[in-house]
Formats: structure tokens, C-alpha cells, sequence
């Protein structure tokens, strides 16, 4: 019975403490503290609105009603810049009973955070009270304010970037903030969503009290984005934004990081960091927007590149400008070969590729970057030493060739990528002493030529996929070849034999050159003044290649010469036609019977034309003998029969009339 009411005293003993702690709390002094430490520390007046609740368990302190941070006076959102459904503190009963208020916790339910940067680059989150201070020193605390522990749950983060249009969104937003001392370390980490995708934040600085009035202080942070990850060591400050330290970033979800920025950013092809994409480097931002990367080391996938990059803010969008060198590159095209080459789909693919090309990252950033390459593997093109400077201005990249080996020559112009209002392609190419072999064999899968050439190019194709620029390709180029053979083609044993087994494996024709010029309209290439000499025959050519549908349709004209001077011989038009992958070959016999028939005809009527001319050389002839026999008249070498005849006329009449006279005047 004892231990009973001795159970029952203490029972009522605690009740009574309990009572008299939670009237000691005051809470609407807790309340105002917090406000006014708010208003002294950023400027910024912070509402708490509704009851005001002392609770002793399980911690001691005050949950309000809604409470809100009121927006910059300029911002252009209605809406203030921090607002929660409610907010719990925390404090620390042994300062409490000393006269102090110390916050040991402070906790948001479902805030709304909005962020503002207008068009001169104001921010709406930098306080007016961060800037003061001592100029390079650590400020002191107005009070002995700590927070052992800061939370928000459920919230969301809108940030709204009227300089550059972007918009960046997060949502499901759980965050924690701990300062332990207002001049100490802090830490921050946070989780939300952003388009579906995980992010995080796990942020450690030192020196709060500077930190939160915008001061440069040692900081590590971590940035997890779907599955990139960027990280910092070093030192920084966000008001401006400067930092100073080692970045490492792992880029390998694009997509979900370009989200998180509020740009559409897809995922590289292979060799630009389809797989892996890393950046390592040591970053400097000097408050005025501008980051510069030195000592850059670049991995994209198996390509490895060094340098300098800056990231400088423009009006639209931001610039990159660097200088990289790079180790050998090696582009892939894919394992269904988009491009058609040799290794992928080659002169026996039924078409071009029709995916969509994406190449919107072209609009996320204007760039001008030098770049130097001991090779670069393109998949359809193997190319040497490389030098070339590559700019991007509103979506338009053009790669200026300084310096390109390829194929035992040179290549020199420029290649122009267009992303503005759709995709187009074009440039300005010249080859310079490339065997043709290999090239083509790259580019085509076709090994039958062997020569040494040079080729100008000028081309221009629109569409958004590879099928779609081929067939609405357009331009003009020449190309002249050295000595070589055509292979799979005995022209000369073909024309004496009249005989198509000259086409096929075994057969070749040796040639001393070819040249010709050429046109492109609708995908599809025109010549008409292909030359070619061999020791044996002669070719004229004229016709068409279906650049866009794959087609042939060509005539070639050769001649098998019977002397050494390239005299007499026989002439047999060869039809080329069919597609790339089956080819047709036929020898026009009917054209050699209708070209026959057309020379007798024209020789028929030249025997003819001759033939009267001679008729009428010999009437002319006996009429001149007529007009000098019967009238006396000598007819002039550019005078007509007919004005001969009427000038002896004329001397007749004349001379009568003369005589006339004479007799009249002498009386007769």
C-alpha cells in the first residue's frame, strides 16, 4: 500500500512540474525572438500568423500556425519567398531559464519556396542585411543563435530565371540544416524530385555567420541528379556566387541533370559520353556568373581530352570557350550504322537511315573551342592529325579544318551543323591527294577504285534525319584522279569481245587519269564531263547518281583504240543501272545501230548538200559564160548573176540610147 501512494505522490509530483514548465514557456516570445533575429540577420520580415503553442514533449518549445518570408521588393512574383503550413521550434531549456533563447530545432511542414532572378541578375534570395559587416572579415553573431537541427518536409522549390527563360522545379522536397554554432561548421542536406528524377544535396561549410551574409568559406558539396554526381572542395559563397576548388563531376544521366537546370539536355552518341562522361578540373567563379575550369581532364566514354574551359554568361545563353588536346578519338555510329559506311550497311543497305537527329543541345550553350587530335575515328571516317576550331552561336555549329590528315592527304574548309528551326548540314570541303581505296571502301564498302585523288565539294542537306539530307542534298564539286585501275571492269576486253564476263572479280581496268565536274539538285548527282584515259581505251561519261536513293543511272562512252595514236577502234556504250547494292551493266548495241543509222542519215544529207551546191556551181558557171559570150558581161567575184545580168543590161540600154542621140544631134 505504501509503494502505492508513494507511486501516486510522484505521479502527482511530475504532473505538477509538467504544468509549471509549460507555463513557464513563452511562447509568443519565442515567437517574436525568432522574427526579430530573422528581420536582424537578412532584412526580411517573417510572419508568424495563427496560435502560438507551448509543448513540452517531446522537446520543449513553441509550433505556430502558417508563417511566410516576405519576397524582394522587387521581384515580380506575387507570392512571398518562403511560406509553410506551420513551423516547430525547439529550445534549450537550460538558456531558456537563463533569460536566453537558444533554438535548438526549427522545422517547416510543406513549404513553398520561391526563387527570383530578374533581368539585370538581382536574385530575390540574397538578403540586404548578408552585405554587412566588415569588409573581409568574419561577422559576429547579433545573438547566440544555433540550430542544432533545421527541417523541411514535403516541400517544393521553384526558381524562376527571367535572364535566362529557364525554369527550374523541385518537388518532394526534404531537407535538413544543422549549425551548431552560428560561427561554426554547418551542414546542409536535402532530396527532392525534379521531372520524376532523384536529386540530392549534401553540403558542409565552415563558418555559418559568414556563409549566411554571403562571405567565401571552406565548403564541400555534393550534387546527385538521376546518375550524375558533381562534386566540390574547396571554398565558396553564393552571394555573388564564387567558389574556388577541385570539381569532379560524373555526367552519366544527362538528361536528369539538364531537368534539375531547367534545359532539355538528351544523351550523348557513342564516344561523346554515351556510357561515361567525367570532368575533373579546379573550378574559379569570381562572383560575376563567369566559371573557369583549369586543368580540365575530359572522359567520354574511351576518349580522353585536356585543357582550359570558361564559362562566360552571354545575354541569351552562356558561352564556352576553350583549348583541348586530346588523345586518339574514336566517334562511333552506332551498332546499326546510321551513316551507312562501310562497316555499317555499306553499298548493299537497301537506304539511309531514318531516325530523328537530336541535336537541340546545340541551343543550351554558344561555344568556341580549338581543338587538336593526333586522330579522330569517325566509324565512317578515319581521319590523321586534326586541328580545328569549332564554334557554336544560337544553335549553328561550324568546325573551321585548320589541319586534317586523312587517307594519306589533306582536308581543309568547313563543316556547318544547323539546329535552328530544324536540322541542316553543309560546307565547303577540298581533298587533297587522298587514295581513293581506302575512303571509299570507309565510306561506301566499295574497294574497286585505287587511285590517288583531289575533290572539291560543296554540298548543303536539310532534314532531321540522315535519309532526309541525302535525298534533299544540293551542291557542286570536281575531282580529277591520278594513275589507277578500276577494278571488277574490263572495259577494253569488254568492248572487243562484245562480252559482259569482262564484268566481275578478276577483271580491272588501268587508267592514266579521270577527271570531271558535277552537280547536285534533290539528292541527286549530275556529270556530264567525265574524262577518262587508259593505254588501251578512251571513256566519255554522262549520266546520274541517286545520292539520296541509292540509284545509278550512267552512260559511259569508251573507245578500244587500234592505233598508237588513238585512232579508229571500236565504241560501245555501257549502261550502268540498277541500286548501289545490285548494280546492272549492258552493253547498248541498240544505241551503236540507231547512232549508225542517225551518221548515214546525216552523211545522206551532207551528199546531198553537196551535191546541189555542185548543181548549182555549174549552173552559176554556164550562166556567167552566157552573160560573157551573149552580152559581154565579166561577172565580179562578190557580184550576183542577177545583178551582172541586169548591170550588162543597163550598159546595153545606156549604150543604144547613147548612139541614138549621137545620130540625132549629127543630122542623121
Amino acid at each position: 500500500m505504501r509503494w502505492i501512494i508513494r507511486a501516486g505522490v510522484a505521479l502527482a509530483g511530475i504532473v505538477l512540474v509538467a504544468v509549471g514548465l509549460i507555463a513557464m514557456v513563452p511562447s509568443e516570445r519565442i515567437a517574436q525572438a525568432v522574427s526579430a533575429q530573422f528581420e536582424a540577420m537578412t532584412g526580411r520580415k517573417m510572419a508568424l500568423t495563427g496560435e502560438v503553442k507551448p509543448r513540452l514533449w517531446p522537446s520543449l518549445g513553441v509550433t505556430t500556425g502558417p508563417v511566410s518570408i516576405a519576397n524582394a521588393d522587387w521581384a515580380a512574383s506575387d507570392q512571398p519567398l518562403f511560406r509553410a503550413e506551420s513551423l516547430s521550434i525547439d529550445v534549450n531549456l537550460g538558456a531558456l531559464m537563463g533569460g536566453e533563447v537558444k533554438i535548438l530545432g526549427l522545422s517547416a511542414d510543406q513549404p513553398q519556396i520561391n526563387l527570383e532572378r530578374d533581368k539585370d541578375g538581382q536574385a530575390n534570395w540574397v538578403f540586404a542585411a548578408s552585405t554587412a559587416g566588415a569588409e573581409g572579415g568574419v561577422p559576429a553573431p547579433a545573438t547566440g543563435f544555433t540550430l542544432d537541427q533545421g527541417s523541411i518536409t514535403g516541400g517544393s522549390i521553384r526558381f524562376n530565371d527571367r535572364q535566362t527563360g529557364q525554369v527550374i522545379a523541385l518537388d518532394n522536397v526534404d531537407a535538413t540544416l544543422a549549425i551548431p554554432d552560428f560561427s561554426g561548421p554547418f551542414t546542409l542536406t536535402a532530396t527532392a524530385l525534379s521531372g520524376g528524377q532523384g536529386v540530392a544535396l549534401d553540403l558542409q561549410g565552415g563558418v555559418f555567420s559568414a556563409f549566411a551574409m554571403g562571405r567565401v568559406v571552406p565548403l564541400t558539396a555534393s550534387l546527385t541528379a538521376g546518375g550524375s554526381t558533381i562534386g566540390f572542395d574547396g571554398r565558396g559563397g553564393y552571394a555573388p556566387v564564387a567558389a574556388e576548388g577541385a570539381l569532379t563531376a560524373n555526367l552519366a544521366d544527362l538528361p536528369a541533370l539538364g531537368a534539375l537546370m531547367g534545359s532539355d539536355l538528351s544523351r550523348p552518341g557513342p564516344g561523346l559520353g554515351q556510357d561515361k562522361l567525367q570532368i575533373t578540373g579546379t573550378l574559379t567563379m569570381d562572383g560575376t556568373g563567369a566559371a573557369f575550369l583549369r586543368g580540365a581532364e575530359i572522359v567520354a566514354d574511351q576518349n580522353q581530352l585536356k585543357g582550359d574551359l570558361d564559362l562566360l554568361p552571354g545575354e541569351a545563353r552562356f558561352k564556352l570557350k576553350g583549348q583541348l588536346a586530346a588523345g586518339p578519338i574514336t566517334i562511333g555510329t552506332g551498332p546499326e550504322g546510321e551513316m551507312g559506311g562501310g562497316q555499317a550497311g555499306g553499298m548493299e543497305a537497301e537506304g539511309w537511315p531514318t531516325g530523328e537527329i537530336d541535336v537541340s543541345a546545340l541551343g543550351a550553350i554558344d561555344a568556341e573551342i580549338a581543338l587538336a587530335a593526333p586522330s579522330i575515328d569517325l566509324g565512317v571516317l578515319k581521319l590523321g592529325q586534326t586541328r580545328a576550331l569549332i564554334t557554336v552561336d544560337r544553335a549553328r555549329a561550324v568546325i573551321d579544318i585548320r589541319e586534317m590528315q586523312a587517307y594519306e592527304g589533306q582536308i581543309t574548309g568547313d563543316f556547318v551543323v544547323n539546329g535552328r528551326g530544324g536540322l541542316s548540314v553543309g560546307g565547303r570541303l577540298n581533298f587533297a591527294g587522298l587514295k581513293t581505296q581506302p575512303l571509299l571502301m570507309d565510306l561506301a564498302g566499295w574497294d574497286r577504285l585505287v587511285s590517288t585523288g583531289d575533290f572539291d565539294l560543296e554540298f548543303l542537306g536539310v532534314g532531321n534525319s540522315i535519309d532526309a539530307i541525302m535525298k534533299s542534298l544540293k551542291g557542286k564539286g570536281s575531282l580529277e584522279l591520278g594513275q589507277g585501275e578500276l577494278r571488277g571492269l574490263d572495259i577494253a576486253g569488254m568492248l572487243k569481245t562484245l562480252d559482259l564476263n569482262y564484268v566481275g572479280e578478276g577483271q580491272k581496268t588501268i587508267f592514266d587519269g579521270l577527271a570531271g565536274t558535277y552537280t547536285i539538285t534533290g539528292g541527286v548527282l549530275s556529270n556530264s564531263d567525265l574524262k577518262l584515259v587508259a593505254p588501251y581505251v578512251t571513256a566519255s561519261g554522262t549520266g546520274e547518281i541517286g545520292l539520296g536513293g541509292r540509284t545509278l543511272n550512267y552512260r559511259l562512252r569508251p573507245t578500244a583504240l587500234a592505233a598508237e595514236d588513238g585512232t579508229g577502234g571500236v565504241m560501245v556504250p555501257l549502261l550502268i543501272t540498277g541500286t548501289w547494292a545490285d548494280p546492272k551493266f549492258r552493253l547498248d548495241l541498240e544505241s551503236i545501230a540507231r547512232e549508225k543509222m542517225e551518221a548515214e542519215a546525216k552523211a545522206a544529207a551532207a551528199r546531198l548538200e553537196e551535191q546541189a551546191k555542185a548543181a548549182e556551181a555549174a549552173a552559176k558557171a554556164e550562166l556567167e559564160q552566157r552573160l560573157k559570150e551573149e552580152l559581154g558581161v565579166e561577172v565580179a567575184p562578190d557580184e550576183s548573176l542577177g545583178d551582172a545580168a541586169q548591170r550588162g543590161a543597163t550598159d546595153a540600154l545606156e549604150d543604144q540610147a547613147r548612139k541614138a542621140l549621137e545620130e540625132i544631134l549629127n543630122g542623121n
